[in-house]
């Protein structure tokens, strides 16, 4: 299943961005795409070496992590269960997960902080159940992302990812530092206060060598989608014929746009953006493009 991978990469070709390259992780897998194909890659071939049958995972209504989990543990013939963040609901990603067979446990956002407890409660005596933290996080999900290095040019100067928890960022910097390159690793949290980052980062790595933070891009915090960020969206995909979601990588093409037209960067340096998919994720904003 976690074999053969299509991520090219492309150039973009509006005028004041082509010099830019991205890594099309979204084409990798049309519900498993992007960071969650890395980060799901070693947890599954985890829980099929412990030889267990059920994933716990979390997540949000609009969460592209509960989608392609639902849609992995289908094709790996797993069993999925998701406590899903807040108030019962209905709307399409949580179809989409119906459909793969993911079982949904809805839970009030105060229970939910204690994902830990929320598992030993539901599933303590379940010895065929394997926990995966929100977002897949955990050092299987920074071994799997780290292996995107090895699929890049090794003379790249700049390498973007848009990060909430850090985890897709930390497996970048440590295979940047395993592969010995020069790359500056620019992480652009999608979230308020999101400097925190590079502790986490920092966890895994145990080093924040060749990383660069860009704080300011978060356009007033998670899955905030003001009308500015909207409007790039839908010139960006008009122009370069390319999806971009609006929680997390449109953030980070507005960041690379904004700081080429600062003259952050050099001529003849070599920037790469890291494409994470999440498209999926436009449905929960569906009714602010209007046209």
């Amino acid at each position: 299943m976690f074999t053969d991978i299509y991520s090219p990469i492309h150039q973009l070709k509006h005028a004041t961005r082509n010099h830019i390259l991205v890594k099309r992780d979204d084409l990798i897998d049309p519900y498993i795409s992007g960071n969650k194909w890395r980060k799901l890659k070693y947890i599954l071939k985890e829980v099929q070496k412990k030889d267990k049958n059920h994933i716990v995972t979390f997540g949000g209504a609009y969460s592209n992590h509960l989608v392609a989990t639902a849609s992995a543990c289908a094709r790996a013939s797993l069993k999925s269960t998701a406590f899903v963040r807040g108030e019962a609901v209905n709307n399409e990603m949580l179809l989409l997960c119906k459909l793969f067979g993911m079982n949904l446990i809805f839970t009030d956002r105060e229970s939910y902080k204690n994902k830990a407890l929320l598992f030993e409660t539901h599933f303590g005596t379940d010895p065929q159940a394997h926990f995966v933290d929100e977002g897949g996080a955990g050092a299987e999900a920074v071994r799997g992302c780290a292996e995107i290095i090895a699929e890049l040019p090794p003379d790249m100067d700049h390498l973007f990812c848009a990060a909430g928890t850090g985890t897709t960022a930390a497996g970048l910097l440590k295979g940047i530092h395993q592969r010995k390159l020069k790359t500056q690793l620019h992480v652009v949290p999608v979230l308020k206060g999101g400097d925190f980052i590079a502790d986490e980062i920092y966890k895994h790595t145990g080093n924040v060598d060749q990383l660069v933070m860009h704080t300011d891009y978060h356009f007033g915090g998670y899955a905030k989608t003001p009308p500015t960020l909207i409007e790039y969206i839908k010139n960006f995909v008009a122009t370069e014929g390319m999806l971009i979601d609006p929680v997390y990588t449109s953030k980070m093409f507005f960041a690379i746009d904004d700081l080429v037209a600062n003259n952050y960067f050099k001529k003849e340096e070599k920037i790469i953006a890291l494409h994470t998919g999440g498209l999926l994720g436009i449905w929960g904003v569906k009714d602010k493009f209007i046209y």
